[in-house]
């Protein structure tokens, strides 16, 4: 059966590319009023053309029928972080104007507690969306470390790339992908961050405080970081097993049921018949379900988008709560 595909990606692949034209015209402003050299220049346009395409390819993958008020908050803040990060390329011949870069950097930081407000107002909260947003701020306290890493030295740097430290981590033990409780104290935490970092950059305090702030910061952070995988990592068997036995029963149920079962079938609105297991099936799987906390339920259905905290990089494996198993096996 043929199916209508209707769907257009021109207007979305519109915004981005008014994105990129508003990063070039920032470079620009930039270029005209502080007299950026090459090295700021190249770094903002290689930032500029990076965001266009990830972000294409993101929305040909997810499809989404618009783009969103919310994510057009956030493409506004990632042009500014792309600003920031040509002063801070820049500032390896010659010092930005202080005003000017405490300026943009405050403005991108105020930002990020808005494009979630406007997703939740609005009733626009995607996955995408909540990618991006985490990305762009991610990138942002990067640039920010490496910034006040030449003034304070190079394990200023353990802010910015503890992140990625964790994503590259997740790729070579999967049980780290798993998403995580909400925590206020996490969420604290990463917003601290960017703060204590733009007060540092800002060469306003005396270097005694801005050492001990910024020691600081990165002291709450090793210890966000090192809470949570010790969650993911006590409770990695019980994430995996959950699964584990719910294929394995549904399995079993599709191999043993006695052909004299009837199955039941429903129609699909595209008029494609699909399968369902038996009530005796769906009871069984139910049962087998090993029963899991409220902690662990509430973790399979939250979705982790904090600044610098650990990102989810692959589909979540995470204990099904009851009423999502019997879901689940349909």
């Amino acid at each position: 059966m043929a199916l209508n595909n209707t769907y257009d990606a021109r207007p979305l692949f519109q915004e981005t590319a008014v994105g990129a034209g508003a990063q070039l015209l920032l470079l620009a402003f930039l270029g005209t009023a502080i007299g950026m050299g090459p090295a700021g220049w190249l770094t903002g346009l290689a930032f500029a053309l990076a965001t266009w395409a990830v972000l294409n390819r993101a929305l040909r993958r997810t499809r989404p029928r618009s783009f969103g008020p919310a994510n057009r908050v956030t493409l506004g803040r990632a042009t500014l972080v792309g600003g920031i990060t040509a002063l801070v390329a820049d500032s390896f011949q010659s010092s930005p104007p202080v005003s000017l870069f405490v300026g943009l950097t405050a403005v991108a930081l105020i930002l990020d507690g808005v494009d979630g407000k406007v997703a939740r107002r609005t009733g626009t909260s995607t996955a995408l969306g909540a990618r991006f947003d985490m990305e762009v701020d991610a990138f942002l306290i990067l640039v920010l470390s490496v910034y006040v890493s030449m003034a304070l030295g190079p394990w200023v740097l353990l802010i910015g790339l503890m992140r990625y430290g964790f994503v590259a981590a997740a790729r070579v033990m999967p049980w780290l992908n798993g998403s995580l409780p909400h925590s206020m104290a996490r969420k604290t935490v990463a917003a601290v961050q960017g703060v204590v970092l733009l007060a540092a950059a800002s060469g306003w305090l005396p270097y005694g405080v801005t050492f001990t702030l910024v020691a600081a910061a990165l002291g709450s952070l090793l210890w966000s970081f090192g809470r949570d995988v010790a969650w993911l990592f006590r409770t990695r068997e019980e994430r995996t097993g959950s699964r584990a036995v719910l294929a394995r029963t549904v399995r079993t149920s599709e191999s043993t049921r006695p052909t004299t079962t009837a199955t039941a079938t429903a129609t699909t609105d595209d008029g494609m018949a699909k399968t369902e297991l038996t009530l005796d099936d769906r009871i069984e799987a139910r049962i087998a379900i090993p029963k899991t906390t409220d902690r662990e339920s509430r973790a399979g259905t939250t979705t982790h988008t904090d600044a610098v905290g650990p990102a989810v990089v692959g589909p979540a494996v995470v204990p099904f709560p009851r009423r999502e198993a019997e879901l689940a096996v349909r």
